[in-house]
């Protein structure tokens, strides 16, 4: 019976992950567990109570187990150190204890990003684009993805790169979905061409299991999105139909996006909080690669995207409504 050990179980994308290999039978799921144990309160793990800096802690947990999901790490932080040390340093560290520990550890799945990318020709990113990432977060994940290059394949190792990926627990794009539920949708640019790759977390953590299990997948990279590109009207459509209202479109100019993330952070500031919306967010809507393509997924290890983006979104705004956040 296979087993795991999880990073960042507790987050938005981990907690799906957990509920995945419980789907597909895993025996014993273990997970790293700071403080909170939040989503996962009612799953069946066993609790590594422990960060991915108490080296002895993290090396008695992944001992014998036959996969490493590292989905660990911030999305947001006010400094460079910060970034490099949770992100960066923080994997590195993980890898090498896994390969002391566990050689024969069957895959390591290290969860990336498509920020790591920066912009990029044509829009669309693709595997073979150069990573020239323009924010500290997006920076922090090629570094990592460098440095992982560097062990020289001490342990087999898969990296997954999501897009913008919702469902329920997120947190960043329900601001959004706020916005919209309050008959405001806020668009940056054109609301009618291709804009972004979106994907549902369903889909996500299927994938990188998928990849997980795969023979073929050992040392590469791949993106796991969406099949198709979503223009802002798609989005809004999907999210106006599920909450059955209706919501006026004010389109931001692009070049005014810059100084509303600096004005969202500066109130940040004097709230003590770190908003979705700062200045690094700014600069990676307007300059950013958005879109991804899935193709190498797809010839690689069979990915697909299985939830369609009307149905996941009815789904997420069900859940919200539930929990009572909208």
């Amino acid at each position: 019976m296979k087993n795991a050990f999880v990073t960042g179980g507790t987050g938005f994308i981990g907690s799906h992950l957990v509920e995945e290999l419980h789907r597909r039978r895993y025996g014993e799921v273990r997970c790293l567990i700071r403080s909170d144990n939040k989503w996962l309160k009612d799953l069946d793990v066993v609790e590594i109570r422990a960060d991915l800096f108490d080296v002895d802690t993290i090396a008695e947990a992944v001992q014998d187990v036959d996969y490493v999901y590292h989905v660990g790490g911030i999305t947001r932080a006010r400094d460079w150190p910060t970034f490099e040390r949770l992100n960066v340093d923080a994997t590195i560290r993980l890898v090498e204890t896994v390969a002391r520990v566990n050689p024969s550890v069957k895959r390591v799945i290290v969860t990336s990003s498509l920020a790591a990318v920066g912009p990029c020709d044509g829009g669309v990113a693709t595997e073979d684009s150069p990573l020239n990432p323009i924010t500290h977060y997006g920076r922090s994940k090629a570094l990592m993805e460098r440095r992982l290059g560097e062990l020289d394949g001490i342990v087999p190792l898969t990296v997954i790169r999501p897009p913008s990926v919702y469902g329920p627990r997120e947190r960043d794009i329900f601001t959004f979905f706020k916005s919209v539920s309050r008959g405001i949708c806020p668009i940056v640019g054109s609301s009618d061409g291709p804009a972004l790759s979106l994907v549902h977390v369903d889909d996500v953590v299927r994938g990188m299991v998928d990849a997980a299990e795969s023979a073929s997948t050992a040392g590469d990279t791949y993106f796991v999105g969406s099949e198709t590109f979503f223009s802002w009207n798609d989005v809004k459509h999907a999210v106006t139909s599920a909450l059955d209202r209706w919501a006026l479109t004010v389109a931001v100019p692009p070049f005014l996006i810059g100084p509303v993330g600096t004005a969202v952070e500066m109130f940040g500031n004097i709230t003590g909080t770190y908003p979705p919306l700062n200045r690094e967010k700014a600069r990676e809507i307007r300059h950013a690669c958005k879109m991804c393509s899935i193709e190498k997924a797809k010839r690689h290890f069979g990915y697909a995207q299985h939830v369609p983006l009307k149905r996941g979104i009815i789904e997420t705004i069900s859940w919200y409504k539930e929990m009572g956040w909208l």
